[in-house]
């Protein structure tokens, strides 16, 4: 339940669980989980019947092991050199022909911005209208482009065949 209610509120993406780190520490867990349920200590111990001390002590724990999981993944995924290695994948495309010139300014702006809606492709890149579809069209052909309709934004897909190659931490090349 709560993964559920911080995918859906922090919208990562599924990038990092609180499950793992949950799993990783189960006794510890289960421990505080049923400490949640003594009944409370004294006056001084919250209003209800439960102990509000038990229960402060089990958010901090769960607080710490979603830092904990969100450290752990920004270790994998390195963000501040992700960047880099997207646009040299885009760039080693280009020259390949596989991908149109200034793709690689489409994906940094999806990158920096979150989303780019494709009305703003062909300013991004400076260049025409036709232009901007041609290599909005490249790019999801690629599959690393998607929108969830045809005129909807542009959002950044991290595909499988470029898991180990964006990510190598995460996903290490056989």
């Amino acid at each position: 339940m709560s993964h559920a209610v911080l995918l859906e509120t922090l919208e990562t993406g599924a990038v990092w669980s609180v499950a793992r780190g949950l799993a990783r520490r189960v006794n510890d867990y289960k421990e505080h989980l049923a400490a949640c349920d003594m009944a409370r200590r004294n006056d001084l111990d919250g209003r209800g019947q439960l102990s509000e001390e038990k229960l402060a002590a089990f958010t901090k724990f769960f607080l710490e092991v979603s830092i904990d999981q969100v450290a752990f993944m920004e270790g994998l995924t390195e963000p501040e050199s992700l960047r880099a290695r997207i646009l040299l994948w885009a760039e080693e495309q280009i020259q390949l022909s596989r991908l149109p010139p200034k793709s690689g300014r489409v994906l940094e702006a999806v990158l920096y911005r979150g989303s780019l809606p494709r009305g703003e492709v062909a300013r991004v890149i400076g260049a025409s209208e036709r232009s901007a579809q041609r290599i909005v069209a490249a790019l999801v052909g690629a599959g690393v482009l998607t929108s969830n309709t045809p005129k909807a934004p542009l959002r950044l897909v991290f595909p499988a065949a470029l898991a180990g190659r964006w990510m190598p931490e995460l996903f290490p090349e056989k």
